[in-house]
């Protein structure tokens, strides 16, 4: 990871709004990103919420915690692809 990450908000696609949900979460820096599950953290967040979060929001959480363990930073959208499969796959 690029240390001159820290704040949630350094991350490319993280603004107030999603840096307010991972901290809902517990999650207040980039480095308690590594590791975490992105489609966990969605069902997470839904559940905090209590109704589902918008499926573009998997989109960003994929860009997050890919940029926290130190992959190029990827505009959310790039991601899109590979959560409508992930979820098609679950829902089959």
């Amino acid at each position: 990871m690029e240390t001159s990450l820290s704040n949630l908000t350094d991350l490319l696609n993280v603004g107030r709004a999603v840096a307010a949900r991972f901290e809902r979460l517990g999650i207040t820096r980039v480095d308690q990103l590594a590791g975490q599950d992105p489609l966990d953290l969605y069902e997470r967040m839904s559940a905090a919420r209590g109704e589902p979060e918008d499926p573009c929001l998997l989109d960003t959480l994929m860009s997050a915690v890919r940029q926290a363990e130190g992959e190029p930073a990827l505009p959310w959208w790039h991601y899109t692809p590979e959560r409508k499969r992930l979820l098609a796959a679950r829902q089959a």
